[in-house]
């Protein structure tokens, strides 16, 4: 089985790259995101990779982290999720988004990965939801904060709910107002306004 490939970008198309290594070219399949970070046409290149076998073909599929590729395993252990939908959900939350998008049951961030529905979004919300809890798959990075184990352990269910949805209504997508509340619950003196008024900053910051 092929593990990594190291070697210079030969060519591009909408879901995959072909890479020189030594001389021979390997078509691998990859997210959107990778494929725009990964460099261009004659760059020198390296990608973590997993191969599918099948009686009919040998897949590649390619991740520039190992974060990006856990998260690809765990997406394709939910059935109906094939790689090209793993893929596709990839593309639209990176790796370092998921974690929050499952914890805060977000449908719609799911739906908008081509061939995702309505149902299948459901099932992996579902299915993942323990095991994103359990595993931290994403970087901390500075793009989305990601609450903290000791912060879910101090909270009121029903007022954090109640934070969310004014912050959906107010035009918040729900990843993001559920990451807020759970950022800013702490200072909030278990008090709802108090809440909605730290989670905005924390939305602005």
């Amino acid at each position: 089985m092929i593990g990594k490939l190291s070697g210079i970008i030969d060519s591009f198309d909408a879901n995959y790259l072909i890479l020189d290594v030594s001389g021979v070219g390997y078509l691998v399949h990859a997210s959107n995101r990778t494929l725009s970070s990964i460099g261009q046409k004659g760059d020198q290149a390296s990608l973590l990779i997993d191969t599918h076998v099948r009686e009919d073909a040998i897949t590649l599929y390619g991740f520039a982290d190992a974060a990006e590729q856990s998260w690809f395993r765990l997406l394709t252990s939910v059935q109906g999720v094939g790689a090209k939908a793993a893929l596709a959900i990839l593309a639209v939350c990176p790796a370092e988004r998921l974690s929050v998008v499952i914890a805060a049951q977000d449908k719609a961030a799911l739906t908008q990965a081509d061939g995702v529905g309505p149902k299948l979004a459901t099932r992996i919300l579902s299915e993942l939801k323990e095991k994103a809890a359990k595993i931290d798959l994403g970087p901390q990075t500075t793009g989305t904060k990601m609450p903290s184990a000791s912060a879910n352990q101090s909270a009121d269910p029903g007022m954090e709910q109640d934070a969310v949805s004014a912050l959906i209504n107010l035009g918040y997508g729900r990843a993001d107002a559920y990451s807020a509340v759970m950022q800013a619950k702490q200072r909030a003196n278990d008090n709802l306004q108090d809440l909605i008024r730290e989670a905005l900053k924390e939305l602005s910051s």
